[in-house]
C-alpha cells in the first residue's frame, strides 16, 4: 500500500511502527492460512516473538510498501515466518529492500483461546532447511525464557530531572484495548502493540537529542502473555545507552485487566529499540550522551554497550564475508 502522511513522522520518514504493524499482518496472515491448510480445528497464529529487525533504509510518504511473507520453519506448535518489506518510488520506478523480519507464531483455538493446536508440517527443499530451522527455533525458546525470567524493573516518574538523564526522556502511554485492536480471539494484534511500542520509544528518543529521529533496529520482541479486550495497558520506555550516534530504548508493555478480572497487572511484551538521529538533509547527528545517576543506571548503561559491541562485530563480519 502507499504510505500516507498518516504513516510518518513531521520530517516524512515512516514510523517504525508502522512498518512494524505490517509485518505482523503479513506474518499473521500466512500462519493463519497455513495452521489452517489441513482439516482440523479451527484456528488463529497469534504472534510469540519477533527477532531482530534492522531498518535497512528509511521509506517516504508517497511510497509504496510491499511486504511479502514465506514460512520458513514448523515445529509442533510453532510456526516461524521471513518477511521482506520493499519501497517503491512509483515516479522513479527505482525499488530497495526497507526491512527483514523474522516472526514466530503460534496457533491458538477459536472454541478454546488457552489450547495450541498442532501445526502441519511443511516440506522443505533441503534436509538442512530443517536442520538450521530447529537450531533457531531452540534459540529462540531459550532466549524468551532468560527474557522474562529479567522482566521486574518498573518506570517510576522522577522529579525535576536534568536534561540527557534517564528520567529526563523516560515516557509512558496507556491505551484502553478495543475491538479494532483484537483478533478473532480477542487478543490484541501483535502489530498494534509494537506500533505503540514503537511511538514510545520515538517520543524517549525526541526528548533526548531534540532532533528528527528515525528507527534503525528492534532487538528480540518476546509477547510474554497475551492482551485481552478491555485490558489498559501502559507502554513504558526508558534510554538504557547511547553511542555516538544512536540510542538504545527499553520497552515494555504491562497490562492491566479492566473488566471482569481478578487478576494483577503482568508483564506482556518487552524489546529494545534503536534510533538514530537525522539532520533536516537526512544526515546522521551526534548523539548527546546519556547521563546515568543510579546503580542501575549504570548496569543498563553497560549491558546496552555490550549488546551495541556484539551488534557491530556481527555486521562488520557480515561485510568481510560479502566482501570475500
Amino acid at each position: 500500500r502507499i504510505m500516507r502522511p498518516d504513516d510518518a513522522n513531521i520530517a516524512g520518514n515512516v514510523h517504525g511502527g508502522t512498518i512494524l504493524k505490517m509485518i505482523e499482518e503479513a506474518g499473521a496472515i500466512i500462519s493463519t492460512r497455513h495452521c489452517n491448510s489441513q482439516s482440523g480445528e479451527p484456528c488463529v497464529a497469534a504472534l510469540a516473538r519477533v527477532e531482530r529487525t534492522d531498518f535497512l533504509s528509511p521509506m517516504c510518504i508517497g511510497e509504496v510498501a510491499n511486504v511479502s511473507a514465506e514460512i520458513t520453519y514448523t515445529s509442533r506448535h510453532s510456526v516461524e515466518v521471513q518477511v521482506n518489506v520493499m519501497s517503491e518510488n512509483i515516479l522513479t520506478g527505482a525499488k530497495k529492500v526497507t526491512n527483514k523480519a523474522t516472526l514466530w507464531y503460534v496457533p491458538l483455538s477459536l472454541k478454546n483461546v488457552n489450547k495450541v493446536v498442532e501445526v502441519p508440517p511443511i516440506q522443505y527443499a533441503r534436509k538442512e532447511q530443517e536442520d538450521e530451522g530447529k537450531k533457531r527455533y531452540e534459540e529462540q525458546k531459550l532466549d524468551r525464557l532468560e527474557t522474562k525470567q529479567r522482566n521486574g524493573d518498573v518506570i517510576l516518574p522522577v522529579i525535576n530531572p536534568e536534561p540527557h538523564t534517564v528520567g529526563y526522556s523516560q515516557s509512558s502511554l496507556i491505551h484502553l484495548v478495543g475491538p479494532s485492536d483484537c483478533t478473532l480471539l480477542g487478543f490484541v494484534h501483535g502489530g498494534v502493540t509494537m506500533k505503540l511500542m514503537d511511538e514510545v520509544a520515538g517520543i524517549v528518543a525526541a526528548r533526548h537529542c531534540k532532533t528528527n529521529i528515525v528507527t534503525a533496529s528492534v532487538d528480540a520482541i518476546n509477547f510474554h502473555e497475551k492482551i485481552k479486550k478491555g485490558c489498559v495497558i501502559t507502554v513504558s520506555g526508558r534510554m538504557t545507552f547511547t553511542s555516538n550516534k544512536s540510542m538504545e530504548i527499553e520497552v515494555f508493555v504491562d497490562a492491566d485487566p479492566f473488566v471482569d478480572e481478578p487478576r494483577e497487572r503482568y508483564r506482556a511484551v518487552s524489546a529494545f529499540f534503536t534510533y538514530v538521529s537525522l539532520s533536516k538533509e537526512g544526515k546522521p547527528l551526534p548523539v548527546p550522551q546519556l547521563l546515568t545517576e543510579t546503580e542501575d543506571e549504570k548496569r543498563r548503561f553497560e549491558e546496552g554497550k555490550g549488546r551495541y559491541l556484539q551488534t557491530k562485530a556481527k555486521r562488520q563480519a557480515q561485510m568481510q564475508q560479502s566482501a570475500q
